[in-house]
């Protein structure tokens, strides 16, 4: 038998043992997690003012995943990640595998990143920001190439080990993340009060396995993991939340997903010693919600919805443009490399692209509404989703794919780094058009108009 048969079969064998028992009274939820820390040093992704590789951790990163089967077979996977964030490439060969193994559509597919600042650079990210030499470049490539396989078996393993559950769902809240552009950080120690708009709400599943016994906790917060600055490995605040979970729950699996925290961050910061208070203030307030609240017991119902929509671009630079970027620069920092690389491709007689294709996904558990979207999404979209379905709605950002920061109308105007200049981080050629807000609360309607057809 060859080996691509020997393959197929093995997939083909696997979806028959996972769905022979798919038809159930309840839920059925399979839980796995591994750890993802490079074993080398490598460059860590999300501060542009590194200058050198990795030295050493705090605690060693992870990737979780959870597999939900409602009561019709209906099967939906969710992996959670102490990342930067997951790219475009690297999110379509682990989906597509997914579909291979699985069947699943990518309705039914959500990969979170924590948006640590102290986790590796992909291949394929943050591609102008670092003096990356070719040894470095191989280093992460391989470790890239590791990890895809290594959040298959993730799913694989979740996939294994499948048993009766009930899930709940409930929403708590802390206040340690503050609006960045409304806030400078060295002056907030004297502010009477904070400006800005924030999401304060803490989203909290719980599942019960056998006998009632916590399974496990997936719990969210939009808040930027930029607490720490520094060369050490770590899942910073949600890393640390998710430590005291796992410690106070023995035997359970605590899982962190990132909201809309593009404009959110932890103030102040720059110490361990804060990254571990945000953590405990964190795991305390999901704590609060299992001992006090009466938590919404949710049917086993699974509903979920995905499409990809067009972002514009506004506008796109000229070849005079990026020269006068250069002239600007000086050389001195990565816009200079990143207008030198487009300039690049328009030698080369590419086009640059003049927009974006944008994940949009939405999930009903029971009556639980879940939009997952892609990209650094300012906390607008949340506040502006809740508006529409209620604030118990859960609104993750972060998933499938993080291709830049995702803002709303309002910053586009006002400017700044999240609406004017963080494209340039993420290799984009330009700023959204202003267009982009309406496209996606289009999306996110006509995605849940879907699901309760």
């Amino acid at each position: 038998m060859n080996k691509s048969l020997s393959v197929y079969l093995l997939a083909w064998v696997s979806f028959l043992l996972f769905s022979s028992t798919a038809v159930g009274k309840g839920w059925e939820v399979g839980i796995a997690k591994t750890v993802i820390t490079p074993e080398q040093p490598m460059w860590m992704a999300g501060y542009a003012a590194r200058t050198k590789p990795a030295e050493g951790k705090q605690h060693e990163l992870w990737a979780k995943a959870v597999v939900l089967r409602d009561s019709t077979g209906h099967v939906t996977v969710m992996v959670s990640s102490d990342m930067l964030g997951f790219t475009k490439p690297l999110s379509a060969a682990i989906r597509h595998a997914l579909h291979r193994h699985y069947q699943l559509s990518d309705a039914d597919i959500l990969l979170n990143s924590s948006h640590t600042h102290s986790g590796p650079v992909l291949s394929g990210a943050l591609v102008d920001i670092y003096p990356i030499d070719e040894a470095e470049q191989k280093k992460i490539d391989a470790y890239t190439a590791w990890l895809e396989g290594r959040i298959i078996d993730l799913v694989d393993r979740a996939f294994k080990d499948l048993e009766e559950a009930r899930v709940y769902a409930d929403v708590g809240v802390t206040r340690f993340q503050v609006n960045r552009r409304n806030n400078p950080a060295a002056e907030l120690y004297r502010a009477s009060e904070l400006k800005g708009p924030s999401d304060h709400s803490v989203s909290v599943i719980k599942i019960t396995g056998k006998k009632g016994k916590l399974k496990a906790l997936l719990f969210g917060y939009a808040c930027h993991p930029t607490t720490l600055d520094g060369y050490e490995w770590s899942g910073d605040f949600p890393g640390y939340a998710q430590i005291a979970l796992e410690e106070s729950h023995k035997g359970a699996t605590a899982l962190f997903f990132q909201g809309a925290c593009g404009d959110q961050n932890p103030l102040p910061r720059r110490t361990i010693a804060l990254a571990r208070q945000y953590g405990k203030e964190l795991a305390a307030a999901v704590e609060s919600v299992l001992e006090e609240n009466q938590m919404k017991e949710l049917k086993p119902i699974l509903k979920t919805a995905y499409q990809e929509i067009n972002l514009p671009f506004s506008p796109v630079p000229s070849r005079v443009d990026l020269q006068e970027v250069i002239r600007k620069d000086g050389d001195k920092t990565y816009y200079s490399r990143w207008a030198h690389r487009l300039i690049g491709q328009l030698d080369q007689g590419q086009s640059l692209p003049t927009s974006y294709p944008y994940p949009v996904q939405v999930w009903k558990l029971g009556d639980q509404l879940l939009f997952s979207l892609a990209g650094e999404v300012l906390v607008d979209y949340a506040i502006n989703l809740k508006n529409r379905y209620g604030w118990d709605a859960m609104v993750l950002g972060y998933n499938n794919d993080v291709m830049g920061y995702i803002p709303p109308v309002r910053v586009l105007e006002e400017g700044g780094y999240e609406g004017e200049t963080s494209q340039r981080v993420y290799g984009l050629p330009a700023k959204w058009d202003p267009a982009v807000e309406s496209l996606i609360y289009e999306a996110c309607d006509q995605l849940v108009q879907d699901i309760n057809q």
